[in-house]
């Protein structure tokens, strides 16, 4: 049986756990499943090219592509068909690609951090909520919480004409919600103001290490949930626990989309405590 081939496409996207990933949870299932990356710098593609690289996948036969930064947005104007999640946000991180050429986009972050939330923090209030980062991964973060409820969302980001526009789009798609802009020396305010606070920028990673914001401003009535799953224990994660906040690594949400993705891309639910078990020891021993 021709085993199911999968890309990951984007911009340094070589030391990505997901491959890995997928494919462990593929041997579970005795699925014969290749999965390859596709940076973008080593093939020597600008992300504007991103189109020209879905054609050849089609050509080499592959099943499908998961998409990350830089071209999540790039990617929409050559896909044949949208699934609404995908349609609504403007961005799409899984292509599936159909036996008669055809390429469907998906939108797995969402619901990836809706479910991350769900089980990794059960019973967290999500009233009202402060989230540091308004680019491609906080659009997503923010849908889904808006959708989950989320009555009052705050949006900080160093860039106000960022974190003005997603406002704008969100309040849009939730007439009845609160979407709010704020700039990030209003945090010590915030943080006392709300139930929870999202990570959503780069910050904590290897290349950039650090605090999104004083650790000062964090106590133990603040959940904090981090999407930067490299390290799973950031900066941040550390100093919340420390100040006795619930916490969410980033780990949960990488599981809960891949587990999404997988699903669409196989036809079969994986095992969403297996893949977060092989995220963990695939985390350590990198």
């Amino acid at each position: 049986m021709r085993p199911t081939l999968v890309g990951l496409v984007g911009t340094g996207v070589g030391p990505s756990l997901t491959p890995a990933m997928h494919m462990r949870e593929a041997r579970h299932h005795g699925l014969a499943y290749v999965y390859r990356t596709l940076d973008l710098d080593d093939l020597g593609l600008a992300p504007e090219q991103v189109g020209e690289l879905l054609v050849w996948a089609r050509r080499l036969g592959y099943d499908a592509l998961n998409v990350t930064h830089p071209c999540k947005q790039l990617v929409l104007r050559h896909l044949d068909h949208l699934e609404d999640r995908a349609a609504r946000l403007g961005a799409v991180n899984t292509v599936v690609l159909a036996a008669d050429g055809s390429a469907t986009g998906h939108n797995t972050d969402t619901t990836g951090f809706a479910t991350a939330l769900a089980t990794g923090l059960p019973g967290a209030t999500t009233t009202e909520v402060v989230q540091l980062g308004a680019g491609g991964a906080g659009a997503a973060v923010a849908d889904a919480l808006l959708a989950g409820g989320t009555d009052r969302l705050v949006l900080v980001d160093v860039d106000p004409r960022r974190s003005e526009g997603l406002a704008h789009e969100l309040a849009g798609r939730f007439p009845s919600a609160r979407v709010e802009t704020a700039h990030p020396d209003k945090l010590p305010v915030l943080t006392h103001e709300v139930h929870g606070l999202v990570h959503c920028t780069p910050t904590g990673m290897a290349a950039h290490p650090g605090l999104p914001l004083d650790a000062g401003l964090l106590h133990p009535d603040l959940w904090v949930a981090d999407i930067v799953y490299r390290p799973l224990e950031t900066p941040l994660v550390q100093a919340a626990r420390a100040a006795g906040c619930p916490t969410l690594h980033g780990g949960h949400m990488a599981v809960h989309q891949a587990v999404d993705a997988f699903r669409l891309i196989t036809g079969i639910d994986p095992d969403a405590d297996r893949m977060l078990a092989h995220l963990r020891e695939l985390a350590t021993t990198d």
